[in-house]
């Protein structure tokens, strides 16, 4: 059996396109247990605050890990997690220590999500991400060997202003990850 879990952002939930579109590839991929993380966090104004970026780290990991409590990683033969901004620390944070051997796809990671080694993952991020320092999640990613795939003018969403340019990217992107999920 395959287990899928989602790890979303703040403000990014699991309806919105990237996550959404992920489940519905997953689902087709043959994935039979998808876990929907949902978290509920009230601070305001962390962007660039590390130690309200912290706070809510904390916050929302203690959430994701008792949701998790009672799955049996180990009586699945493909560990999948699929993971938004902060819920891209929070993934790699919980596979790191519970020695969970998973593949994971990071969209629009944050630099604090290389603190932990991804051993099989792809990323994807906006060059003009304001929650993100571009360069130095990049050259992370790079140190770890993990592909990233980088979009022009992308904000955190991997949106621009542009509808049709979102359509295209978020295209790309589906595709770029049911390549990897093959």
């Amino acid at each position: 059996m395959k287990i899928a879990v989602f790890f979303p952002g703040i403000g990014y939930h699991c309806d919105k396109p990237l996550l959404y579109y992920a489940r519905k590839l997953v689902q087709e991929y043959g994935y039979e247990k998808i876990v929907m993380q949902e978290y509920s966090y009230n601070g305001k104004n962390i962007r660039g605050d590390k130690k309200k970026m912290q706070e809510a780290f904390e916050c929302l990991y203690a959430q994701a890990e008792k949701k998790l409590e009672e799955i049996a990683f180990d009586e699945y033969s493909e560990v999948l997690f699929i993971s938004k901004s902060v819920g891209t620390i929070i993934a790699s944070a919980y596979a790191e220590k519970y020695k969970i051997k998973c593949c994971q796809i990071l969209y629009t990671p944050l630099e604090q999500t290389f603190m932990f080694e991804h051993d099989d993952a792809i990323a994807f991020i906006g060059t003009a991400d304001p929650w993100s320092d571009v360069k130095k999640v990049i050259a992370c990613s790079k140190e770890q060997a993990v592909p990233i795939y980088v979009y022009e003018d992308a904000n955190h969403s991997l949106e621009k202003e542009n509808i049709l340019q979102n359509i295209d990217i978020l295209k790309n992107v589906m595709e770029k990850t049911q390549k990897y999920l093959r």
